[in-house]
């Protein structure tokens, strides 16, 4: 199995980002509730017109969330100087020039928008970066993973207390940590957040971790070219200090991840069930449902 990935690793990425297209489809057509939720979600984001618009908008997403999936084989399995190739330029990354310059430790926040992978790859091959990660369970895949994004100066730290103190150990010494703002935080860890006009259990972690240390933060997008022509970097800064209070912090972070959202709709992981209620967790007093 790892000789067929590895070969198709090597592929060109516009024949990977093809056949991505058309995993897409398959996924979306197969059994499960994953087409029902990306129609949803889509539908019920405001970002397009019903009908025409809204159907187009979909198709567009189903095929780049296939890319996705593929697109980490290369991210994965290339020689990391390769991977690192695929980034063809960026916008605003001065910025966090300036800001490690003057001496802040840097928060990327990076949502499932498309090649976030590549984000942390282009910082670690520069500066130190500690980034959070979910284990797996299976072994081989677990060492994939590891082996795949733990190169340049990246540390995986797992997702718990010591990944959490990882994390802040980092930012005190002025380096970067990278952040997904857009997963369905655990029990205790959120706070209920509109996102898209629907409540949203988001994390807290990023507001915790900047009154902490003054570290400066900014959204980050890995714009998939067209044709499979590699990535463009854009970096938007979070100007604002985000408040004390958790649930206008939490809405703060949605709403910059919604802005991001509306310049890449398509490339956006809409089938992510990011409106579900974790167990344990009440559901908010303002929506009968989630």
């Amino acid at each position: 199995m790892m000789f067929l990935l590895n070969l198709l690793a090597r592929l060109p990425l516009p024949m990977l980002h093809g056949m991505g297209f058309v995993l897409g489809w398959l996924i979306y057509w197969a059994p499960g509730r994953h087409s029902r939720r990306m129609r949803n979600n889509v539908f019920d984001s405001g970002l397009c017109a019903p009908g025409r618009d809204c159907r187009r908008l979909l198709r567009q997403s189903i095929s780049e969330s296939g890319k996705s999936i593929i697109e980490l084989l290369p991210m994965w399995l290339r020689s990391y100087e390769k991977v690192l190739r695929l980034v063809k330029g960026n916008s605003g990354w001065e910025a966090i020039d300036a800001a490690r310059a003057a001496g802040k430790g840097i928060i990327l926040i990076g949502p499932h928008i498309g090649c976030f992978e590549i984000i942390g790859r282009h910082f670690a091959a520069q500066h130190p970066l500690t980034v959070m990660y979910k284990p797996s369970r299976q072994p081989a895949l677990e060492a994939l993973m590891l082996a795949g994004r733990q190169r340049g100066q990246a540390t995986l730290v797992p997702t718990d207390l010591s990944g959490v103190r990882a994390l802040l150990a980092a930012l005190k010494r002025h380096e970067g940590i990278a952040i997904l703002p857009d997963h369905v935080a655990s029990d205790g860890d959120g706070v209920w957040a509109s996102f898209f006009g629907r409540p949203a259990y988001t994390p807290t972690l990023v507001a915790s971790l900047q009154r902490k240390t003054d570290a400066a933060a900014f959204f980050l997008v890995a714009e998939r070219l067209s044709w499979g022509r590699g990535y463009h970097l854009h970096v938007f800064p979070l100007n604002d200090t985000l408040p004390q209070d958790k649930t206008a912090a939490a809405l703060r972070i949605n709403q910059g991840v919604e802005a991001v959202v509306r310049l890449f709709p398509a490339q956006y992981l809409w089938s992510y069930n990011r409106h579900k209620r974790p167990g344990g967790v009440a559901l908010p007093v303002y929506s009968p449902a989630v």
